[in-house]
């Protein structure tokens, strides 16, 4: 095995990767391939930056998912329970590859497509209460809202849980370190109310995805139950989490192009199209879940010993020249096949043309009611969540402009 010298351990510095985490990582890509660094808990860490070293290690079976391959002492995750922990970002096959192949038999297209629908109704509902003001925060009052919703139509959750449901995934995701206790609230709360939302779909199923996990099987095999509840958190986290910040960043990025932002207006069609590029420019995701690996291991010529963490930055590949031309450009033009926003190899995305759908119809229906829509303040104002896991605003203010004359009222809606 050949075996270059990374670069010498460096700190990461989390205000300057919130405020712009493409500069932060092409320093890093241009020194070399691999590197030796202190993430923001304190431990080490393997950054990979280059678009096909990156590509590769993700579909490397030898890099593992399963936290027990990981050196004693040498990851610091977030605790969960078994019942919520059981889930595929912590699989390797062959228990990867069964409860996989259980759930794509009960995510299927069709009940994908069954959504479109009332995604755009929720979407037009969101957009009629903006519409009453001047001024707006599209991430509380629309990128948040919209997936929630989706979601919880999904799993069948009803109404009047689904604001415990978005308080709890944000004090997840995004812990207060102020009061750490709110993390662990939050882990019981979902733990407990996942507990009487199984039960309640085993009494009474419906036409939901959480009813179809719990009849699913594939011969004498179905999910058990501490599979099933950790589905059903993963779903409602990764689903609700990824896709805010999807259609926020998304949103931000054409305010930022005015130009391509009037080409879209002018031809809405090409939105499906564009997601690709907005995903790969400034997507939700720059780094992939880590990864431990089963053996000693070359990535980019330097050897990753077994059990140390390594961390998959998709930011980084996403602005490779060598990968894409000009990548620190936006282009709506650009064929952004080959983006890894949403996974690569057996860990693809289940819930990916979900989450293409949903920023699709939130971007047009958008767009179609507020053609003078603008940001409220500079874009040096905007601040975004201080984690190296996740890129998103805390909040994206608007003046929402001159809504047009034909918009539609809650009793009127398309």
């Amino acid at each position: 095995m050949t075996d270059a010298t990374p670069a010498q351990q460096a700190p990461i510095d989390i205000t300057a990767l919130a405020e712009d985490p493409y500069a932060v990582y092409a320093r890093f890509r241009r020194a070399g391939p691999v590197h030796r660094i202190t993430g923001t808990d304190g431990l080490p860490a393997w950054l990979v930056t280059g678009y096909d070293d990156v590509r590769e290690a993700l579909a490397d079976p030898r890099l593992s998912l399963d936290k027990r391959n990981a050196t004693p002492g040498g990851y610091r995750g977030m605790a969960l329970p078994p019942a919520l922990d059981a889930n595929l970002l912590n699989m390797d096959p062959p228990d990867h590859t069964r409860i996989r192949r259980l759930v794509t038999r009960a995510f299927t297209p069709r009940r994908i497509e069954q959504l479109r629908e009332p995604i755009q109704r929720t979407a037009d509902r969101l957009l009629d209460r903006i519409a009453a003001d001047e001024h707006a925060d599209l991430i509380g009052s629309y990128a948040a809202p919209l997936p929630i919703t989706v979601i919880c139509d999904l799993l069948g959750v009803a109404p009047a849980d689904r604001l415990d449901f978005r308080s709890w995934t944000d004090a997840l995701v995004a812990p207060d370190p102020a009061r750490p206790s709110l993390a662990k609230e939050a882990v019981g709360s979902m733990l407990s109310f996942l507990t009487r939302l199984i039960a309640g779909k085993r009494t009474a199923p419906a036409d939901d995805l959480l009813s179809a996990l719990i009849a699913v099987r594939d011969e004498e095999d179905r999910l058990n139950e501490d599979e099933l509840m950790s589905l059903a958190f993963l779903i409602l986290v990764a689903g609700y989490e990824n896709t805010v910040h999807l259609i926020g960043n998304a949103i931000l990025t054409l305010l930022r192009h005015p130009e391509q932002l009037a080409e879209l207006r002018a031809d809405p069609a090409r939105l499906s199209a564009v997601v690709g590029e907005l995903a790969r420019y400034d997507g939700p995701v720059p780094l992939a879940i880590r990864r431990f690996p089963t053996e000693d291991i070359s990535i980019g010529g330097v050897t990753v010993p077994a059990g140390d963490t390594v961390l998959l930055s998709l930011a980084a590949a996403h602005r490779d020249p060598r990968r894409f031309t000009d990548p620190d450009r936006f282009d709506i033009d650009r064929d952004a096949t080959g983006h890894l926003a949403l996974g690569h190899g057996i860990h693809y995305c289940l819930g990916a043309p979900l989450a293409r759908m949903e920023t699709e119809i939130a971007l047009s229906a958008l767009l179609g009611r507020f053609p003078d829509m603008a940001l409220d303040v500079s874009p040096a104002e905007l601040r975004w969540r201080p984690t190296m896991r996740s890129r998103g605003l805390l909040a994206l203010p608007v003046r929402t402009g001159t809504a047009k004359a034909d918009v539609h009222s809650e009793t009127g809606r398309r």
